[in-house]
């Protein structure tokens, strides 16, 4: 995935798109998700983890070589579409470790989850930006070989028959179950109880910002940035998120643990907040590569604590019984945030406002910040 994130732009762009259209297909993807999410989990559940997640795998492979070759626009599109429809490999994932371990070393299993996403997005944006200087389709590749990878680890690795702790409806567990995607009338009492409402309002509002952010950071460094006389190009992007992913690394390798037991989770949420709103404003602000680094520094360093510490709250507001479920309306949440975010920002970029771009990423972050005021 973060092969792909510093690329996409610029492959779309080499045949044809424009910045609308790359947030098109970064909505199509989130829009595949969304809408198949639910279906798989409950496929999961009654064949099996294993089965899924490997026709989930087989799906991302399937996306990134078509991807590769992909001729035109539409090509594109219908990789993604693939890719979107078949991306439960990260559900599916928490669903099969909540299922297969004891309850007292679930916490353990999924922290290695985030120390696999915190080191995902420091080696695959630089990957990408080294491969992309042989071909852009050099680093599709490389994609679609790690692809392969999980699939043959999937395959050997895993257990044919689950032995299954726990798995029951009283107790859906950290990956549990999701809400049909209409069941509206179940998805409301959620947003009655004040307190969770306000939490799931900031959890939009984290992920509004960031999807606005990171859907658009290529297309803005193109317009804004030089390296050596040529415009920013995969490589220069790449590793500029890679920088970003080894702040975060460096931030919840520990010290964001020590910022909880000093400050309290609240107090780190409205922290990452208001880091993540002026750094955001101020990346539309910046003129030269240092400038850009250091305002990527405060938003890094500053947000890297804000989505643990937001998720800690909002489960502790639900009902044991009810947290998988909980959990997946944050996933549905981050979803909707990945379908809208992308389309109104590009268009802004589209249109020369990188200033208002930066600054309406920001402006859903401060939201964030006085929701947690109260």
């Amino acid at each position: 995935m973060t092969i792909i994130l510093p690329l996409l732009p610029f492959y779309a762009e080499r045949l044809g798109a424009s910045p609308a259209i790359v947030g098109a297909l970064v909505s199509t993807f989130a829009f595949c998700t969304l809408l198949a999410g639910p279906f798989l989990g409950r496929w999961s559940d009654r064949i099996g983890r294993r089965p899924v997640l490997l026709v989930s795998q087989a799906g991302t492979l399937i996306g990134f070589l078509i991807l590769a070759h992909a001729t035109a626009l539409w090509l594109v599109f219908l990789a993604r579409i693939i890719d979107g429809t078949t991306a439960g490999n990260l559900t599916i994932a928490q669903a099969y470790i909540s299922d297969v371990t004891k309850a007292e070393d679930r916490a353990r299993s999924f922290a290695v989850i985030g120390i696999a996403f915190g080191l995902g997005f420091l080696i695959g944006p630089a990957i990408s930006g080294y491969l992309s200087q042989f071909g852009y389709q050099v680093p599709v590749y490389a994609a679609a070989a790690l692809s392969l990878t999980s699939i043959l680890g999937s395959y050997f690795l895993l257990p044919r028959r689950e032995v299954v702790h726990e798995r029951n409806a009283a107790d859906p567990g950290p990956g549990g179950r999701r809400l049909a995607l209409f069941d509206w009338g179940a998805y409301r009492k959620y947003f009655e109880e004040p307190q969770l409402a306000r939490l799931l309002a900031q959890w939009f509002c984290f992920a509004f910002s960031f999807a606005t952010l990171i859907s658009g950071f290529a297309l803005f460094c193109e317009r804004r940035f030089t390296w050596n006389g040529r415009a920013f190009g995969p490589k220069e992007v790449g590793y500029v998120l890679a920088y970003s992913g080894f702040l975060g690394i460096l931030m919840q390798g520990g010290m964001v643990g020590r910022l909880v037991k000093w400050m309290g989770e609240k107090n780190v949420v409205r922290m990452g907040f208001a880091a993540s709103a002026a750094g955001y404003a101020m990346i539309g602000l910046s003129r030269t590569v240092g400038q850009l680094l250091a305002v990527n520094t405060v938003s890094s360093v500053g947000g890297s604590g804000l989505r643990p510490a937001l998720t800690s709250l909002i489960t502790q507001k639900a009902d044991r019984r009810e947290q998988g479920v909980v959990i997946g309306l944050t996933q549905s949440l981050m979803s909707i945030a990945q379908i809208t975010a992308p389309l109104i920002g590009t268009v802004l970029i589209q249109e020369h406002l990188l200033v208002v771009w930066a600054c309406w990423a920001g402006l859903f972050a401060a939201i964030g910040f006085v929701l947690g005021l109260n």
